[in-house]
């Protein structure tokens, strides 16, 4: 073994008959090739090999087909709808194989991998390194949540409350918490909120908590388990190239709200499915909260980064230094998933744009580092520019739905029989050289990408089949309908260059009706298209109105076109803002949100008639979890 590593194991001793053998923990050893510091233990490429494998094929496959489309565009605009038509299908194919590798490689890791992070949790320090735990707050201060952080089973530990709070409420809660608790709490106060999150830790961890070799990160809702601090600790003590570890977390059971109660569970299901596997397949993310840093990696690369996405920042920046994460799969946390639809709304956007500064500001640099493997990248930038991307496929909806049938379709009346009587309807149907794609591999294909990001919940709820249909049902209106909202947010980050930290347990959050201008109707418009571009806050009228016209607008062309499942989709666009204003179990909505997904398995149902000869056009890609 190492000498480096010689002193660090001497402060462990195993538990429970678990040997910790130089194999298990995986400790990078020194040779010519490997330099201490370096990178170690790189991530195995398989998964990312497998997923390009199969994309590849599918393309040989398929391709000749879609740019047989080609054939019947007269005219360089009617070319481009194609072109744009085909580039999407092939890069939704893409992000299909993905979703259905990561789940076929999570069941690998569940039963081949070795896991060394499960023994090392197991085992018990003679040591105890201080630590710090910052609770992070702004007017949303949770006492179940701190006294989690305070009831650690861990002898030498301080809870520092950085507290952001602008209003004397939630002020006087924390101040209160802390004379309750004075022999283990610190409040700390900056003169601004400058820099958001990362500023706030970035202040403690350079004025208060400054003596801690590690220090731990706990959002305000937060629930920590009580042995978190003692579990964690071996496993960053243990290996020296060890940056961060980042514990498993679960929806809050405890939860009052029924939209936590009702889509809790996909948050579960999640975690499980795609995070374990990438202690060996991919790149381990810090994701902000529930986990435990190496204070001298945050000196190393000069605090957390000045941007909302700080804690993907830390992460890439300090691996290009040679260190890693570990994801500890049996330490689990509990969250408060949003107690209401506007609030989920709020977080939703938070990340949009903060997700959009990050790739503005950091995807170059990360392309360029010499020391994060190509399979890590891709394991970073799969994920991260999932939401970005939804302005790309808004505006495929664009495209397929609006500009294709504008220059390829033509009306056909279509005859319902009802009762001996005959209802004439006419619909727009496309070219019929659009059939060379309604094949029995090409709707097997389509299904496979529809499906995908939602097969980890389906084999989660497998042997539920009425909660996984109301799982899926509930998403619909409330993760597939927010490509609209995604879109507002992309597009002004573009015009604006600005990420705002949108708080999401903030209830009083009116920052965003400040400063409003009664001094004429043209200051008014003036303050209000500010408002949108630098914030684009889901509570501003244009935000809604935008989703309502785009309900509107789809929905109408949906019902001439015959399209159910985009139609269903459709309605989730329409459903969601009201939502937002009625609440999740308003009896007047509530019984609706069943709806755009019973459609968009009708859909389903109809596409798979195109098998048989009947042309119902099947565009509706874009499940978004």
């Amino acid at each position: 073994m190492p000498n480096f590593n010689k002193n660090i194991q001497a402060n462990l001793i195993t538990t429970a008959g678990v040997a910790l053998s130089q194999e298990q923990l995986l400790l990078p050893k020194t040779t010519n090739a490997v330099k201490a510091g370096s990178l170690s233990y790189p991530p195995k490429p398989w998964l990312y090999l497998s997923i390009f494998a199969f994309w590849i094929a599918a393309l040989i496959w398929f391709q000749p087909r879609l740019w047989g489309l080609l054939e019947i565009a007269y005219s360089p605009a009617s070319r481009l709808a194609l072109l744009a038509f085909i580039f999407f299908i092939d890069f939704a194919w893409l992000y299909g194989t993905y979703n259905v590798c990561v789940v076929l490689f999570a069941l690998i890791y569940k039963y081949s991998s070795r896991r060394p992070e499960k023994a090392l949790a197991q085992a018990s320090l003679t040591k105890f390194p201080p630590i710090a735990i910052l609770y992070t707050t702004y007017n949303d201060f949770v006492e179940e949540s701190v006294l989690s952080c305070v009831h650690q089973d861990y002898p030498d530990f301080t809870v520092y409350i950085l507290d952001d709070s602008t209003d004397a409420y939630y002020q006087n809660l924390v101040d209160d918490f802390a004379r309750q608790n004075s022999d283990r709490v610190v409040v700390v106060r900056r003169p601004d909120r400058k820099a958001f999150k990362a500023g706030n830790m970035n202040h403690a961890l350079s004025r208060v908590a400054t003596e801690e070799p590690y220090f731990a990160i706990a959002d305000a809702d937060e629930i920590l388990p009580p042995d978190f601090l003692s579990k964690l600790v071996p496993v960053i003590e243990a290996d020296p190239q060890c940056g961060f570890v980042q514990a498993n977390h679960r929806a809050n059971p405890q939860a009052d709200s029924s939209l936590a109660q009702d889509l809790g569970i996909g948050i579960d299901i999640h975690w499980k499915w795609y995070q374990p596997l990438r202690n060996d397949y991919g790149f381990v993310m810090f994701l902000g909260h529930g986990a435990l840093l190496r204070r001298k990696c945050w000196e190393e690369i000069g605090g957390f980064p000045d941007i909302v996405s700080e804690d993907l920042g830390f992460a890439i920046q300090i691996r290009e230094r040679g260190y890693r994460g570990r994801f500890v799969e049996d330490v689990i946390c509990f969250e408060d998933f949003p107690d209401s639809v506007r609030a989920f709304r709020i977080r939703h956007m938070k990340w949009t744009r903060g997700t959009s500064e990050f790739l503005k500001k950091q995807m170059g640099w990360l392309l360029k580092a010499k020391n994060i493997t190509w399979t890590e990248k891709l394991d970073i930038l799969f994920p991260t520019l999932n939401l970005p991307l939804t302005l790309v496929y808004f505006m495929f909806m664009v495209n397929a739905n609006l500009i294709l049938p504008y220059f390829f379709g033509h009306w056909q009346d279509m005859t319902f029989e009802l009762g001996g009587t005959s209802i004439i309807f006419p619909i727009m149907v496309m070219h019929p050289h659009f059939q060379t794609i309604y094949t029995p591999d090409f709707f097997a294909i389509t299904m496979m990408t529809f499906f995908a990001p939602v097969l980890c919940f389906i084999l989660a709820l497998a042997t539920r089949p009425l909660r996984l249909f109301r799982f899926l049902a509930n998403s619909t209106v409330l993760y597939a309908a927010l490509a609209p909202l995604s879109s507002i947010g992309v597009l002004t980050y573009l015009i604006s260059g600005k990420a705002i930290f949108l708080v999401t347990g903030d209830k009083k959050q009116v920052e965003h009706k400040s400063g409003l201008a009664k001094s004429g109707l043209a200051a008014t418009i003036k303050h209000h298209w500010q408002q949108l571009i630098h914030k684009s806050h889901p509570d501003t009228a244009p935000v809604q109105f935008f989703e309502i016209a785009t309900g509107l607008v789809f929905g109408v062309v949906c019902i001439y076109a015959f399209q159910i499942s985009f139609l269903g989709l459709c309605l989730a666009f329409l459903l969601l803002p009201l939502l937002h204003h009625a609440g999740w179990r308003n009896p007047w909505i509530n019984a609706l949100t069943y709806l755009p997904f019973a459609l968009i398995l009708l859909g389903v149902v109809m596409a798979g008639l195109s098998l048989v000869g009947m042309q119902s056009v099947f565009f509706g890609y874009g499940f978004h979890f």
